[in-house]
C-alpha cells in the first residue's frame, strides 16, 4: 500500500486531458485477470493477466510482485493505425517502480513482437527511464532510445509522460518537469498493426518488471506541455472531466432518438398525429407539442414509461390503429427511451431525413469526380488537363440530386483506361525536373536512402498524405528498375509520377474507419484533405500540408483560421458555383432540345446563356454581396446577354452578360423566375415538375412514386382549360388528389412562365392565366397565401423551412452524401451556427467544417 508521504499533492478539482485517448487503464477493477480498456475510442483492448498469483489488486492499483506478463487478448491494431494516420503519439504512466535497479530495460508498457521489433517500449534502465520508438528514421527495435536521464527512477509514485509531436520532436517528462527533449525523425508509418500491448514484460517474457501501475494512458497526438501539466496535477485517479462525460451521454441520447425513434414515429405515427392531421390533438411531429399532449393532456412522462399514455397505448396494440403494430424490437426502442429521459433531440420530426434508400447516407470511399479530378492534376502538378478529362473519362451521373454522391461514384473499364491515358499526357506536359526540384536537391537517386526519401516526400505531395512502407518501396522500385534498366532521372521519377496518379489513393480519398465501433478524430491529414475539397475541390495546398504535417489543425482556432484564409481563394467561389450547377441541375441546358414548331427562336446558345446567368447571379449575391443564401429567392437583380434579355422582353443593355436592376420588374427577381430554374417543367410548363421541384429541392418534402399503373401521361391545357385548371381537376380526384395536392399548388405562382421562362399573360389558346396560390411548408398546417409571383419569392426568401433545406443541400454536396438520421442533430447545430453568423454560404461551409460531420470519423455501426 502507498504511503500518504509517497503521493503528491493533487488538485482535486481538474480532470485529466481525454481528447486523442486510444488507450486508458485505470486499474480500478479490484480483482480478477483482465485490465479494462476505458478509452472508449473504437474496439476495447482489454489486457489480460498472464499469471494472476503474481500481482495484487490495492487501492485502486495494479502491484507486480513478481515477473508475469499482461498482454491484450487481441493485437493492438488500433494503437497501430491511428498512429500512422496521426503520426503522433503520446505514453503516460503513474506508477512506482519496485526499486531503481531494474535492467534490460525492464518493459513497463511495451507494444512489441519480441526483443528486437517493436513499435514502442516504456521501459526502466536501472536509474532512468527509456522510451524506443519505431519511426522510419530508426532500426526495428526503435534505436536509438531516447532517455529521461539519470536519477529519475525512484521508488515512489511518479508521473512518467512521452510525447512525440508530427514533425518529431520528443519532449520526456518526469513528475511533471520535462527532462529530456530530442528528435525522432520521420514517419511513423511503418508500425506493425500485429504486435500486441503488453504491461510489465517483453512478448518473449525475458524483461519483466516490477512494481505498481495506478495508471497507463496512450494518445494519438502529442500533449503539449500545458496537457502534461494538467494531466499531473490531476493525479492517478483523476477521470475524464465529469462535463465531458454527460456531453458524451446526452450525444448519445440525441442519436438515440434521431436514428431509432425518430424513424418510428416518422413511419408509425405522423400519418395521423403530425402538425396537419393532429388527430386527438396530438402532434408527434414536434417536441413541445409532443410534450404538452392531446386532448386527454400529456401522453409522454419522461423517466416512466409504465405510466406514460403513449407507451401504454402502443403495448395495448391501439397504436398504430391500422397495420400491424412495432414489433418487440421497435416497442422495446419506445420504452427504453422513455425510461431514460425522452430526450428529443430535433425540433421537428422530418420524413426527408429518412427518405433516401438504405445505405445511402452512410461513408463510402469518394472518387473524385471529373471537375475534382481537373483541379487535383492542375493544383497537384500544374498541367491543364480538362479538354482530355472531360473527353476520356466517362460523366459523373447525378443521383440524390448530385453528381458528386459517392455511391453513385462507381470506376470500372473506362474510367481505368482514361485514368492510364491521362497520367501518361500529364507527364508529357509536365516539367519533371522542376517538379522533382520541390523533393529533393540532387538529381541523382544512386542510394536506397536517397530514393526513399524522395519518394515519400513526393508521395505525400501527390498522394495527399504520408506513405507507408509498402509504398515508399513499390515507387522506389519504379526508381531503381528504370535506373538497372539504363533510364535517367527524368525518365524515372516520370514513371513514378505516372504510378502515382494512377494510384487509388490519388483518384480516391480514401480514409480509414474506425475499427469495432465508436468514432475518432480526424488525423491532420484527414481534415487537410477533407477541408479542401470541401472549400475547393481540389487537394490540400502547401499552407494546409504543413499544418497537418505538423499537427496543428486538430487545434479547432487554427482550423477556424486555414478555413477563413481558404475562403479568399478564388477556388472557394469555383467551388460554390460547382455546387449551384448540381443543385439546380443546370447542365441539362446544355443538352434542352424543345420543340421546333412550339419555341421556333430556341438556339442551344440561349441556353448557355441561362446557366452563365444564374451563375453570375449566384456568384455576385453570394460573394460580392456577401448576402444571406435566402436572398437567392428575391434578390431585384440579375445578369443576362442580349440574346436572353430579349427572350425575356427587355431592351438590351449592351453585348456580353450584363447586371439589369428589376426593382421596377414586378414578375422577376431570383432564381425562380430565371430561365434555367423555369425550364425545369419542360416545353409544357408542367405543374407537376416545378411543384415537385419547389417541394423537394427548396422545401424537403417527401412524397412517393405514382402508384403501379397510373397513367402519368401530362395532360395539355386547351381552350378554356389551363394547366392550372388541369392540376386542380386532379387535386379534386379522389385517387389523385391526397398526393398532388401536396406539390402541385406550390407551382400555382410560376403558371404565366411558358415552358422557357418567358412571360405571358395568356396562353396560346388565349386563356387568361392566374399566379395566385398558396405555399403550404410540410410540417406547418397554415397555408399561407399569396398574389404574385413576387408575393411567392418574397415566402420563399423569408421561409425557415428553405433556409434549412439550403443548409441541408450544402451539408449534403460538401460530404458528397445524402444524409440521413444520423446526421440530423449535427446538420441543426450547422444550422443554428450558420444562421447566427449570417446565413451566407461561406457561413454554412464553415459551420460544416468546424462540425463533428468533419472533424469526427465514424464507424459504420455507430448510431
Amino acid at each position: 500500500m502507498l504511503l500518504v508521504t509517497d503521493s503528491p499533492a493533487f488538485a482535486a478539482d481538474t480532470y485529466r486531458v481525454s481528447v486523442g485517448l486510444s488507450a486508458f487503464y485505470t486499474f480500478e477493477e479490484g480483482r480478477g485477470d483482465t485490465v479494462k480498456d476505458r478509452s472508449g475510442s473504437e474496439k476495447s483492448l482489454d489486457l489480460k493477466i498472464e499469471k494472476p498469483s503474481a500481482v495484487s489488486w490495492e487501492d485502486d492499483a495494479l502491484v507486480v510482485r513478481s515477473a508475469t506478463k499482461i498482454e491484450s487478448v487481441h493485437p493492438a491494431t488500433k494503437l497501430a493505425e491511428q498512429t500512422k494516420l496521426s503520426n503522433a503519439w503520446t505514453i503516460e504512466a503513474w506508477i512506482k517502480p519496485a526499486n531503481a535497479s531494474q535492467k534490460g530495460p525492464a518493459r513497463i508498457v511495451s507494444m512489441s513482437n519480441n526483443s528486437v521489433q517493436r513499435n514502442f517500449t516504456l521501459g526502466q534502465e536501472r536509474d532512468q527511464y527509456q522510451v524506443r520508438l519505431r519511426a522510419t528514421s530508426t532500426s526495428e527495435n526503435g534505436l536509438p532510445e531516447t532517455a529521461s536521464g539519470t536519477a529519475k527512477v525512484v521508488p515512489k509514485l511518479s508521473h512518467v509522460v512521452f510525447t512525440r509531436q508530427s514533425d518529431g520532436g520528443v519532449n520526456f517528462y518526469v513528475d511533471g518537469e520535462q527532462t529530456a527533449s530530442r528528435k525522432v525523425a520521420g514517419q511513423l508509418s511503418n508500425w506493425d498493426g500485429g504486435f500486441p500491448l503488453i504491461l510489465a514484460n517483453e512478448r518473449t517474457s525475458e524483461r519483466p518488471w516490477l512494481g505498481e501501475f495506478h495508471l497507463v494512458a496512450i494518445y494519438s497526438r502529442s500533449l503539449s506541455d500545458a496537457e502534461v501539466s494538467q494531466n499531473y496535477a490531476s493525479g492517478p485517479k483523476a477521470g475524464i472531466d465529469p462535463h465531458e462525460a454527460q456531453r458524451r451521454a446526452r450525444v448519445k441520447a440525441e442519436q438515440t432518438f434521431a436514428t431509432k425513434v425518430a424513424p418510428l414515429f416518422a413511419r408509425h405515427c405522423l400519418e395521423c398525429h403530425d402538425s396537419i392531421s393532429k388527430k386527438g390533438d396530438l402532434d408527434l411531429s414536434r417536441k413541445v407539442d409532443a410534450m404538452a399532449g392531446g386532448e386527454s393532456g400529456k401522453v409522454i412522462l419522461p423517466g416512466d414509461a409504465d405510466r406514460s399514455p403513449l407507451w401504454e397505448q402502443i403495448v395495448s396494440g391501439d397504436m398504430p390503429p391500422q397495420g400491424p403494430g412495432l414489433s418487440p424490437s421497435d416497442q422495446a426502442v419506445i420504452k427504453e427511451w422513455i425510461d431514460d429521459g425522452a430526450v428529443w433531440s430535433i425540433h421537428t420530426i422530418d420524413p426527408a431525413v429518412y427518405a433516401s434508400k438504405p445505405g445511402a447516407s452512410d461513408h463510402w470511399v469518394q472518387r473524385l469526380t471529373v471537375p475534382e479530378y481537373i483541379e487535383t492534376v492542375r493544383s497537384a502538378v500544374g498541367v491543364d488537363i480538362s479538354e482530355d478529362a472531360k473527353r476520356l473519362l466517362p460523366p459523373d451521373l447525378r443521383a440524390d440530386g448530385f453528381s458528386n454522391t459517392a455511391y453513385n461514384l462507381n470506376v470500372d473499364l473506362k474510367h481505368v483506361e482514361a485514368y492510364s491515358q491521362l497520367a501518361e499526357v500529364i507527364v508529357q506536359r509536365m516539367d519533371v525536373l522542376e517538379f522533382a526540384k520541390r523533393f529533393s536537391k540532387s538529381q541523382s537517386l544512386n542510394t536506397d536512402a536517397t530514393a526513399r526519401k524522395f519518394v515519400a516526400s513526393a508521395g505525400e505531395w501527390l498522394l495527399r498524405g504520408p506513405l507507408d512502407d509498402r509504398e515508399v518501396a513499390n515507387y522506389s522500385g519504379v526508381l531503381t528498375a528504370v535506373a538497372s534498366a539504363g533510364g535517367d532521372y527524368e525518365q524515372g521519377v516520370g514513371l513514378m509520377v505516372e504510378a502515382m496518379l494512377q494510384s487509388p489513393r490519388f483518384i480516391y480519398r480514401i480514409e480509414r474507419q474506425p475499427d469495432g465501433g465508436g468514432s475518432r478524430r480526424a488525423t491532420d491529414f484527414e481534415l487537410a484533405s477533407r477541408m479542401s475539397y470541401i472549400l475547393w475541390g481540389g487537394p490540400p495546398d502547401a499552407v494546409l500540408m504543413k499544418a497537418a504535417r505538423e499537427g496543428r489543425l486538430t487545434d479547432k482556432d487554427r482550423c477556424r483560421a486555414e478555413v477563413e484564409r481558404m475562403l479568399k481563394d478564388r477556388r472557394a467561389i469555383e467551388r460554390s458555383k460547382q455546387f449551384a450547377i448540381d443543385w439546380l441541375n443546370l447542365n441539362r441546358l446544355t443538352n434542352m432540345q424543345p420543340n421546333k414548331e412550339r419555341f421556333p427562336d430556341w438556339t442551344p446558345e440561349l441556353g448557355i446563356d441561362m446557366r452563365a446567368e444564374t451563375l453570375a447571379f449566384f456568384e455576385e449575391l453570394v460573394w460580392k454581396q456577401g448576402r444571406p443564401m435566402s436572398d437567392l429567392f428575391d434578390a431585384q437583380f440579375t445578369y443576362a446577354t442580349p440574346r436572353l434579355a430579349k427572350h425575356y422582353g427587355w431592351k438590351p443593355q449592351g453585348n456580353g452578360l450584363r447586371r439589369y436592376d428589376l426593382s421596377r420588374e414586378p414578375v422577376r427577381g431570383g432564381l425562380m423566375t430565371q430561365g434555367s430554374v423555369l425550364t425545369i417543367g419542360g416545353d409544357d410548363a408542367s405543374m407537376v415538375t416545378r411543384g415537385l421541384f419547389v417541394m423537394r429541392d427548396l422545401l424537403r418534402g417527401v412524397i412517393g412514386a405514382p402508384p403501379p399503373g397510373v397513367d402519368t401521361t401530362p395532360v395539355p391545357p386547351k381552350p378554356g382549360m389551363t394547366h392550372r385548371d388541369v392540376a386542380e381537376d386532379r387535386i379534386q380526384n379522389e385517387s389523385c388528389g391526397g398526393c398532388h395536392i401536396k406539390f402541385e399548388p406550390l407551382a400555382f405562382g410560376l403558371e404565366q412562365f411558358d415552358g422557357l421562362g418567358a412571360f405571358h399573360l395568356k396562353d396560346e389558346f388565349g386563356n387568361q392565366l392566374r399566379s395566385e396560390g398558396q405555399l403550404v411548408v410540410p410540417g406547418e398546417a397554415k397555408p399561407q397565401p399569396y398574389e404574385t409571383p413576387a408575393d411567392l419569392m418574397k415566402l420563399l426568401s423569408t421561409s425557415d423551412r428553405v433556409r434549412e433545406t439550403l443548409t441541408w443541400k450544402v451539408t449534403q454536396f460538401a460530404m458528397g452524401r445524402p444524409l440521413g438520421a444520423r446526421d440530423v442533430t449535427e446538420v441543426q447545430r450547422i444550422h443554428q451556427e450558420a444562421t447566427s453568423a449570417g446565413g451566407r454560404y461561406a457561413d454554412v461551409v464553415t459551420a460544416v467544417v468546424m462540425s463533428d460531420l468533419v472533424q469526427k470519423t465514424r464507424s459504420q455501426d455507430e448510431p
